[in-house]
């Protein structure tokens, strides 16, 4: 005789909310790298992410500002770097021995559900706009894309990283 499925859902009476974040057994080796942002709230959405994932790092380019209101604790748990450009922050992570991974609609991409993240990786995002320049597009090792079924072609870029980190953390626990 097989169990209840019913059995197995616990009561919502019992349920607490704002339980304490699970425990990483080893520290995130999963660096953000975004490009210049045309929006402070996208790249404050990441950095709320990127906190949520246990990521300690975000290298953000041009002249971020980060709104505290909208990234919440991510801005006090991730330390986050401030660069001119892109390219020279990629040439500095593929010499740490980081696998850079462009988040990008391209030629020759892997479908996100089809890529296995190395545990030492960056993840590069360009330009809501724009995306990843051809520069650095030339520096990263592979190209992943998340597959759209609808209109618009494209997530929003803090929708995509979010699913991206989510992604990297569900092959790496």
């Amino acid at each position: 005789m097989s169990e209840n499925p019913k059995s197995q859902i616990p009561n919502p009476k019992s349920q607490t909310r704002h339980k304490p974040a699970t425990p990483l057994l080893r520290p995130r080796e999963l660096v953000l790298c975004c490009a210049p942002m045309r929006s402070n709230v996208n790249l404050s959405n990441m950095v709320r992410t990127a906190g949520c994932c246990g990521l300690t790092r975000v290298i953000a380019c041009g002249s971020p500002k980060i709104d505290k209101t909208i990234a919440r604790d991510g801005a006090d748990q991730v330390e986050i770097e401030v660069h001119r450009t892109l390219p020279p922050v990629l040439k500095e992570l593929k010499a740490e021995g980081y696998t850079l991974v462009g988040l990008e609609q391209a030629t020759n991409s892997v479908s996100l559900h089809d890529y296995r993240f190395p545990r030492r990786t960056a993840l590069v995002l360009g330009n809501e706009r724009l995306g990843l320049t051809d520069e650095e597009l030339g520096l990263v090792d592979v190209v992943v894309e998340i597959p759209v079924w609808g209109m618009p072609h494209a997530y929003n870029v803090a929708t995509s990283a979010a699913m991206a980190m989510y992604e990297y953390c569900k092959q790496h626990p």
